[in-house]
């Protein structure tokens, strides 16, 4: 039996298919991580370091392999793969960098006489399940904390990057973690929960969709362990100002076409003041109209296929009830496979459906707002809270929109800038945690109080 399989979007060919484990295999992955835990927790931080390093170094030897494999998996043009890649790298690094900050002891101010400090340990094994979106960078930035604190990895990467999960696990085993530092498992949904449920395991980890985060914190609940969740977004590009307003279209185009349009944190909704709408409408259509969608084993190509031909359809069918519920169509609309041309709708009202769903894919929606408050309004008004983007000239206007907008990102004049130290997470139904930085760390930790006379 198999759900895993690579199926290349851009072609439609089955490449490979892997089995999915059996229950008894899956029963030695979790005692094989249960077992690496004890040992791997007892490491000192800087000899997990260094084979924490060796990992990053691997990811970097091997990254056109790596690189061509999520291209064949989800159709990511390459390079842009490769790029992810070096992107984990410095994700990975990071963490080996900053493993004496993250493992010291937290000095406390106490009342009275002694000392008292906050030391963070291990909780043991842990269970990540990864989207297939970024093959590389979600198991990165799950992987590399928690290793950094001590703690050993099973990872159920998606079905649809087997390849990926082999070639990862590769280089963990590689770089010298111990046997069961890094476990990759085949497992089917309901081989996960019992993973989750088993008491050798303490927390699970998911990125992906609003139905796997309450499917997955659903079982984690019942069995009192610590569940991380990140989870889907449709967040809001606010234009108020501009001095160069191609420049905020570009970054625009490159906010809603990163990875083909499937990051969870890519700007999905532009949100205009009543100004500048119609100049940059026109020019974000005309930008968003040249680009085609081609192969994307070529270094050219900027925009690839979907993941899938069900993910072109679910998003053609979105659209297309869009437009069927009143949106004008500016552009696009139209796919060939899993190939999908760049979209843009306007005239959306809060009646219809688009105005509540995330568009995965490389399909944008316009709003023209009145000012300030109407944006802020606007981009508030969605049950996500994963990132946002604010373009204005006014320093006193980007601290003020900042503030309201009720996100776990904002990022002011600038796009596609995410980076190894900055904390990842979103609030609402965006997800519960925080991924990246120093504050990824401290997801799954006991913060143990140590109190001295």
């Amino acid at each position: 039996m198999t759900d895993y399989a690579v199926v290349n979007p851009a072609t439609g060919e089955t490449v490979a298919t892997y089995d999915t484990f059996t229950d008894a295999q899956i029963e030695d992955a979790v005692a094989r991580a249960a077992a690496a835990a004890v040992t791997w927790a007892a490491t000192s931080p800087a000899d997990r370091a260094a084979v924490i390093r060796r990992i990053a170094e691997l990811h970097r030897e091997r990254k056109d392999e790596l690189g061509s494999i999520i291209v064949r998996e989800m159709g990511k043009p390459i390079a842009a793969a490769v790029g992810e890649v070096e992107f984990a790298t410095d994700i990975i690094e990071f963490y080996a960098d900053n493993i004496e900050k993250i493992t010291a002891d937290q000095p406390l101010d106490i009342l009275g006489d002694g000392t008292a400090v906050v030391r963070r340990a291990p909780l043991g094994a842990l269970l990540g399940i990864m989207p297939w979106n970024f093959p590389a960078y979600q198991v990165a930035r799950f992987a590399a904390p928690n290793l950094a604190i001590g703690n050993t990895i099973i990872l159920k990467h998606a079905p649809q990057c087997p390849e990926s999960a082999a070639a990862i696990e590769a280089i963990y085993r590689d770089a010298g973690l111990p046997d069961g530092g890094y476990v990759n498992v085949y497992a089917t949904n309901e081989q996960a929960a019992t993973i989750i449920a088993d008491p050798r395991v303490h927390g699970v980890s998911v990125t992906g969709s609003e139905r796997a985060g309450a499917a997955v914190a659903e079982v984690a609940g019942r069995n009192l362990k610590k569940v991380a969740l990140e989870l889907g977004g449709s967040d809001p590009f606010i234009v108020l100002s501009a001095d160069d307003l191609d420049a905020v279209v570009q970054n625009a185009v490159d906010a809603r076409l990163d990875n083909n349009g499937q990051s969870c944190n890519g700007a999905k909704r532009f949100i205009v003041v009543d100004g500048l709408y119609e100049e940059f409408t026109s020019k974000f259509v005309a930008s968003l109209a040249a680009v085609k969608a081609e192969d994307p084993t070529q270094e050219e190509t900027v925009l690839g296929p979907l993941s899938s031909l069900a993910a072109a359809e679910r998003l053609q069918q979105q659209v297309d009830n869009a437009v069927a519920q009143g949106a004008t169509l500016l552009t696009g609309g139209t796919r060939e496979g899993a190939f999908f041309a760049p979209t843009v709708l306007a005239d959306v009202t809060a009646d219809m459906d688009v105005y509540r769903e995330e568009l995965f894919g490389p399909a944008a929606v316009v709003y023209r707002v009145a000012d300030e408050d109407a944006a802020v309004k606007v981009a508030n008004d969605t049950s996500f809270g994963l990132g946002s983007y604010v373009f204005t000239t006014d320093a006193e206007q980007a601290e003020r929109v900042a503030n309201g907008i009720e996100a776990g990102m904002v990022y002011v004049n600038l796009v596609l800038a995410d980076s190894p130290e900055l904390p990842f997470g979103g609030v609402k139904r965006s997800g519960t945690s925080r991924e990246l930085g120093l504050l990824a760390a401290d997801e799954f930790v006991n913060k143990k109080l140590i109190r001295k006379a």
